[in-house]
């Protein structure tokens, strides 16, 4: 391999390829320059991330999303107003990542063969980083859009690998982020599908009641792709001490995630300076050192970045300008005490045991 892997666990390309009128195969100066004075999303000409600057930081290897909520009568948040809306453009996203690999730009990975193939195209110095197609595993953040179980399977059938059951508020299979209660009914028929296709469940944005129950409930291979901790962060959104413990006893894996907010509980959204307030890459190192020292080893932190997740650099790490910027912590890893095999593990070799495992 040129350079070390790096495999990024939550990145929502197609929202922002469709929802932000990104054009992600454009080099990112052009991105931003393209959006130059509109106001009508706070990170415009602000974006971190574009397939050109993902083979630039060796990110060859990432979790891409489908997205789309529903959002009942009288929520605040946006959303679709019917499951077969939300159906909808999830069917959008996907004909977007298809239409990537039309193009040579991006290539599905949905079992053990077609990942060897692909990390043997990484690993192949002769051939420039700059003309390997991104590999990308696809995830349905938030199961609303799934309009009953049956849906699952047609998911499943194009490619679908990994599900989380909420997002934020309300939602028809569980609350998510900023709420309270249960995993729904549907929510529970949800899971036992899952387990029977041995999808992987995303446990992030559960409540800590979902939380708990989807551990309880769930026998198939779960991860959290983009979790920080509770303990420097003590907002509902992170990951508290005894549920960093349960996922470390399934040989789960968290992917740290570098939306300032979730890194520091200074930062206060579209308030707040990242530079002001000194947010660098290197905080997130201090979510990893605290799981790694529940832990015991480095074997259950990565990336899961979340980068232009209806945020660029304005709620980024002031050091970052763009998504290959996450080679930056080869340097703070060591300098922080980490030895190669551990950054070897957060960069990549986790979440690829944890593939193997679930897939073999």
């Amino acid at each position: 391999m040129t350079k070390r892997l790096i495999v990024d666990a939550h990145l929502d390309l197609a929202m922002n390829a469709l929802e932000w009128n990104r054009d992600l195969s454009r080099p990112l100066t052009e991105i931003r320059q393209r959006e130059m004075g509109m106001r009508d999303k706070p990170d415009r000409g602000r974006g971190t991330v574009c397939l050109p600057e993902l083979r630039k930081g060796g990110i060859g290897l990432v979790v891409a999303t489908q997205l789309s909520r529903v959002t009942p009568y009288g929520s605040a948040l946006p959303g679709w107003h019917s499951p077969q809306q939300a159906w909808a453009m999830t069917q959008a996203q996907l004909v977007w990542y298809r239409e990537m690999e039309a193009l040579g730009e991006m290539v599905q990975i949905t079992n053990l063969t077609e990942l060897d193939n692909h990390l043997a195209l990484w690993d192949n110095a002769e051939l420039p980083d700059e003309q390997k197609p991104i590999g990308y595993i696809l995830s349905l953040e938030g199961a609303d859009s799934l309009v009953n179980s049956s849906y699952l399977h047609r998911a499943y059938e194009y490619g679908l690998r990994a599900v989380g059951l909420s997002h934020f508020g309300p939602g028809r299979y569980a609350p998510g982020t900023k709420m309270e209660g249960p995993i729904t009914p549907l929510g529970l028929d949800l899971l036992k599908e899952m387990g029977q296709l041995n999808l992987i469940l995303d446990v992030t944005h559960l409540t800590d009641e979902g939380f708990d129950q989807a551990l309880d409930v769930y026998q198939g291979p779960v991860w959290a792709s983009h979790h920080n901790v509770r303990t420097i962060v003590p907002t509902q959104r992170q990951l508290t001490d005894e549920q960093i413990k349960r996922l470390i006893e399934r040989d789960a894996v968290i992917g740290g995630m570098l939306d300032c907010w979730a890194m520091d509980i200074r930062f206060i959204d579209t308030v707040s300076d990242p530079w002001q307030l000194n947010i660098r890459l290197e905080n997130l190192v201090d979510h990893w050192d605290h799981i790694c020292q529940i832990a015991g080893n480095s074997r259950h932190v990565a990336i899961g970045s979340d980068l232009d997740g209806i945020f660029g650099t304005e709620q980024s790490p002031w050091d970052m300008n763009s998504i290959a910027d996450l080679r930056k912590y080869e340097d703070i890893l060591a300098r922080r005490g980490y030895e190669p095999a551990d950054i070897d593990n957060i960069f990549h070799g986790n979440w690829l045991r944890f593939l193997r495992r679930a897939w073999s």
